[in-house]
């Protein structure tokens, strides 16, 4: 048996390894992130009838209309659109996204009774005086801490992220754009609840600061990643990276500026909500590679967007 198959070998054990701890890290931060996600909704949102995009804004539509409980909606919407995830995106992607979505119906239910013990919870943060508009900027900063969380995981609550990732798959309309258009028809469709133009507006500003937190939290604006690898352990960092994450590489032959000894450097780009996942393949594989990553403008080709002329 050789060098490298043992080599191999001892890389593949640690991977299990530690994709077992790994799993259980991304398993806590998601319920963390559900939970101040579902702050935000229980405290400074729902008593202020503030609406947003999404599913959440949808479902909060529904109960502001209604009283039935916008968790039961969104669970219920959730369900037929995990089945559709399912058939369409795959088991992995839909079994993440099922405990993310069960925490979500669990910490939205348990922080709205936390709060419904006491009416002026919100007012005994904000004060007396409390405004609309304050509410919906520290909800929304909420929302978005507890989604960045969610992202950072790998996790997805769901709703219009299914939509989103299959209409993507099907046309060339990129996942960033269908959340867009789907948010400003669930805002806009606000107005004729209430007959307001003010609780658009809010809507709108609540949108706005959440995407912000977002991409604050997960250190991205809707951008692809560029790793560039510097390893000795070209070959297994590729299959690696192939194996665990579908994306091809590229191998850049190099010289090292002191040592005049050949070289090779990976180079492949990734999705934002990847890097994370990236760093750690690469570490496990090989703790001693030297690794740089930034954010790309565009990236075009398969399983990136389509060139249009």
């Amino acid at each position: 048996m050789t060098s490298r198959r043992i080599h191999r070998e001892d890389v593949r054990r640690r991977l299990r390894n530690v994709h077992i701890l790994d799993f259980i890290k991304d398993m806590v931060f998601i319920n963390l992130g559900m939970g101040v996600y579902s702050l935000g909704w229980a405290i400074f949102m729902l008593p202020n009838k503030i609406v947003t995009g999404g599913g959440a804004g949808a479902a909060a539509i529904v109960q502001y209309a209604t009283g039935f409980p916008m968790q039961y909606t969104l669970l219920a919407v959730n369900s037929i659109l995990l089945l559709i995830a399912w058939w369409q995106l795959g088991g992995k992607f839909t079994l993440k996204t099922l405990y993310a979505v069960l925490s979500l119906t669990f910490y939205l239910d348990f922080c709205q009774r936390i709060v419904g013990m006491d009416p002026e919870f919100s007012r005994g943060i904000l004060g007396a005086h409390q405004e609309v508009a304050m509410s919906c900027i520290l909800g929304a900063v909420l929302n978005g801490i507890g989604i960045g969380m969610v992202f950072m995981s790998g996790g997805c609550t769901g709703g219009w992220d299914i939509v989103a990732s299959v209409v993507n798959k099907h046309r060339n309309v990129s996942i960033g754009r269908v959340l867009l258009y789907l948010d400003l028809v669930v805002i806009g469709g606000s107005y004729f609840l209430w007959n307001s133009w003010q609780t658009v507006v809010y809507g709108y500003i609540t949108l706005v600061v959440y995407t912000f937190a977002v991409d604050v939290m997960i250190n991205s604006s809707k951008q692809d990643i560029q790793f560039t690898i510097y390893t000795k352990e070209y070959d297994d960092i590729v299959s690696t990276i192939r194996e665990n994450t579908g994306h091809t590489c590229t191998l850049m032959h190099g010289e090292g500026g002191y040592s005049h000894k050949a070289a090779k450097v990976v180079v492949t780009i990734v999705h934002k909500n990847e890097q994370v996942q990236m760093l750690r393949l690469i570490r496990d594989t090989d703790p001693e590679a030297f690794v740089t990553f930034h954010r790309v403008e565009g990236a075009f080709g398969k399983g990136f967007n389509v060139i249009k002329a």
